[in-house]
């Protein structure tokens, strides 16, 4: 009963959010569920937020590898709590921490991600086979027709910028819908398997 009840709970919930996109009848009990989702969501972040204070906590307690980078998250997360509760989040010293060190802070961790998109940009375009050829080829032409250089000079009678704009338009955009059908068919294949009580993972089973 343990395990057959959430999947009933998982299943009318599911059915409900399916069938009310085509009646709309259903429609005032998908509002009452999306209220309940958005309970839950407060109380899991909750939770999650107890037990990322624990976990760092102990980790300081044990030493652990790396418990010094627990010290400064523990205490910018009790910090940015106490300004948000104190003086709100609209202005006063939150904004200031938020605008002073939290945006330069991941736009830092985000222009790291620079290095590893060129290291992997570079082992992608190394010239193997006609396949990484073309990929290498119509990376450099776009990158070319995207700066001015590609249409200064002698390149300007290459009309790369026009050669571009068919790239991005026709065989990128076939791509990226190929990957987004893709995508939708994984979506909606894990969906009915967990409707159906196939797929049982958030219940602690393989």
């Amino acid at each position: 009963m343990k395990k057959q009840f959430p999947l009933a709970i998982v299943f009318i919930a599911g059915m409900i959010f399916i069938v009310q996109f085509f009646s709309p009848a259903f429609t005032p009990i998908q509002e009452r569920f999306t209220h309940w989702y958005i309970v839950v969501a407060v109380f899991a972040f909750v939770l999650g937020l107890a037990n990322l204070t624990r976990l760092n906590l102990q980790k300081i307690h044990r030493q652990q590898e790396g418990w010094i980078y627990s010290i400064p998250l523990l205490i910018g997360l009790a910090g940015m709590a106490l300004c948000s509760f104190i003086f709100g989040i609209e202005e006063g010293p939150f904004v200031w921490l938020f605008n002073n060190m939290m945006l330069p802070m991941s736009a830092t961790m985000f222009s790291l991600l620079a290095f590893f998109v060129a290291s992997a940009s570079y082992r992608a375009f190394r010239a193997r086979h006609k396949e990484a050829v073309m990929l290498l080829v119509a990376a450099v032409i776009v990158m070319l027709g995207q700066v001015p250089i590609g249409s200064a000079g002698f390149m300007e009678h290459l009309r790369l910028s026009d050669i571009t704009q068919w790239i991005m338009a026709y065989p990128n955009m076939a791509g990226q819908r190929a990957i987004m059908i893709g995508a939708a068919l994984g979506v909606v294949a894990i969906s009915l398997r967990i409707l159906l009580g196939i797929e049982r993972a958030y219940l602690g089973e393989d």
